[in-house]
């Protein structure tokens, strides 16, 4: 397990699927707002790859996200769009609505950046957010990444197009022990 100061990235198994299809994906408001397309129920006991772990595709990698003190389930992180060649990749991350306003956001984010430029060896990371996803951007910012540029009117969210923050970060420039 990858242990950040409040949480740890840990494989997904198979006990935490209900919890995590009931509690992010379940949800449609939250789960329009963080894929990439429109919102679809889950079938109990389906392998969708939102949830079931395949480990067959080297550019992804999913993690359950657990409080360390307890080891309660409180969401979801992936490395995603990992580019070997380029050495880039995307981060995104989903808290149940109980873990959320708890400053996990911000560790699960340190602890991606760890596991993709120490682990990895990744020479870039990149985050995409919703413009007014304000925790995500803050958690974002207090990992050093920067605001690279908006994309306008890019994304179809429940009836409307909003806009997303392009965020990016190099290696040279991330602080392991960040601490504000």
């Amino acid at each position: 397990m990858l242990t950040g100061t409040k949480v740890g990235l840990r494989a997904r198994h198979d006990d935490d699927i209900p919890v995590l299809r009931t509690e992010l994906y379940n949800d449609v408001v939250n789960a329009s707002r963080a894929e990439g397309g429109p919102w679809r129920p889950i079938t109990p006991g389906s392998k969708d790859p939102r949830l079931v772990v395949e480990d067959k595709n080297d550019g992804l990698v999913q993690f359950s996200v657990v409080e360390l003190e307890g080891d309660t389930l409180v969401g979801t992180a992936t490395l995603w769009g990992i580019d070997n060649h380029n050495r880039s990749a995307h981060i995104g991350l989903g808290l149940l609505p109980s873990a959320r306003g708890k400053g996990y956001g911000t560790d699960v984010v340190a602890v991606l950046c760890h596991y993709g430029f120490v682990v990895r060896g990744l020479r870039r990371m990149q985050i995409e957010t919703l413009e007014d996803n304000h925790a995500m951007l803050r958690s974002a910012e207090r990992n050093g990444f920067v605001r690279e540029g908006v994309l306008r009117s890019s994304a179809w969210v429940m009836g409307e197009f909003l806009d997303e923050v392009l965020l990016g970060l190099l290696v040279e420039d991330w602080k392991p022990d960040r601490t504000s």
